[in-house]
């Protein structure tokens, strides 16, 4: 079996180096927000070209702490209307509706998979404040558009980057872009823990020292709570394992944007719709290898029976979840038809030549 994503073999590269981190906070005796932490915020504030780096338990954590510290602030409101992705993951959704404010759903392009300035400015309103680009699967929003967009109505924007750690647009890496971004290092993710971790990156001061507090009680200082905090800190392990992973992210990123360039260049088959490629594909960082098919319930079941695992991302729109009961009469036909049709293949960058291969070869015999 051609697996989906490979784990094990991923991390395995990297045993010796990561059991010597680990062994390093054990011994060291100091288990929360130490120097591993610290090290790491530095190191991925630098690869996002950022100024601060805050890390925090996980990624919808990240999500949930820059709004409720944009609220602490006095910039946003309960009831105020943030634009985001009606095709997204529910994490960006739960963020919003975590905080009072209200989630307007936006259709994104169905060939990109993202949302466009377009599709923005026809949802604005005068309760609108925040707009949350979610960078799906790995290819950046158009964030020159969107940033201009925002300035001109005064918006903030949140990016929600968990999947497109080292994705750039228009020379400017991801996370850099809006006024706060949100990161997740689930283990599936380009650059991924072994557990839950995620992290906030801002260029904006004042938000970063409120969100230091925000994640360890509301407090800077011990046993001095400014704000109801809450705990959500990103781990000493996770970061020990993530200072040892963030050194192989651009070497695995190209790995993923090879193998796509295989799937573009060698998967031919009418029956299938193969992402939408840029120029050149060395701004997405291919979290994921996303095709489209009218018989995906057909193809996957044939897939299965020859040795290649796919997913759904995702089966079921946000507005169709039960959990959003109040939105489920909401008529969003682009997305609709994207949860239908959408299935991802194996991007995994410890593939072997001969699993992309037999991917490929797969793939071509499908109805053919």
């Amino acid at each position: 079996m051609v697996n989906f994503l490979d784990l094990k073999r991923i991390n395995l590269q990297y045993k010796n180096e990561i059991s010597h981190a680990i062994d390093n906070v054990l011994n060291s005796g100091w288990y929360i927000l130490g120097d591993n932490v610290r090290e790491f915020e530095k190191s991925f504030a630098a690869f996002c070209n950022t100024k601060y780096c805050i890390g925090v338990a996980n990624g919808l954590d990240a999500l949930v702490l820059v709004l409720r510290a944009w609220k602490e602030m006095g910039l946003i409101k309960n009831g105020d209307e943030v634009l985001v992705p009606s095709n997204t993951y529910i994490a960006s959704i739960l963020a919003i509706s975590e905080n009072g404010l209200v989630p307007i759903l936006v259709e994104p392009d169905e060939n990109t998979f993202n949302i466009t300035s377009k599709g923005l400015v026809e949802r604005i309103t005068a309760k609108t404040k925040v707009i949350l680009p979610v960078h799906l699967y790995g290819k950046a929003c158009p964030m020159a558009d969107i940033m201009k967009l925002a300035e001109e109505y005064e918006l903030l924007v949140l990016e929600d980057c968990a999947q497109a750690h080292g994705a750039t647009t228009s020379g400017k890496m991801v996370g850099n872009w809006g006024h706060a971004a949100a990161f997740s290092f689930y283990p599936g993710k380009n650059l991924g823990a072994l557990g839950d971790a995620g992290a906030i990156t801002t260029n904006d001061e004042t938000l970063a020292d409120v969100l230091v507090a925000l994640r360890n009680y509301g407090s800077h200082v011990k046993y001095e709570n400014k704000f109801k905090g809450c705990n959500s800190r990103l781990d000493e392990l996770q970061a020990a394992v993530l200072n040892v992973k963030i050194k192989y992210l651009a070497d695995e990123n190209r790995r993923r944007k090879d193998i796509a360039t295989r799937y573009l260049t060698e998967i031919k088959n009418n029956n299938i719709t193969l992402p939408q490629k840029d120029k050149s594909n060395d701004n997405d960082v291919w979290h994921l290898f996303v095709i489209k098919t009218a018989e995906r319930k057909s193809l996957q079941a044939y897939l299965n029976e020859n040795n290649v695992q796919s997913l759904i991302h995702y089966p079921i729109a946000p507005h169709h979840q039960l959990a959003y009961a109040d939105l489920n009469e909401l008529s969003l036909p682009v997305s609709e038809k994207l949860h239908s049709l959408v299935l991802s293949l194996p991007m995994d960058p410890t593939m072997t030549q001969d699993e992309i291969e037999h991917v490929i070869k797969v793939l071509n015999g499908w109805k053919n």
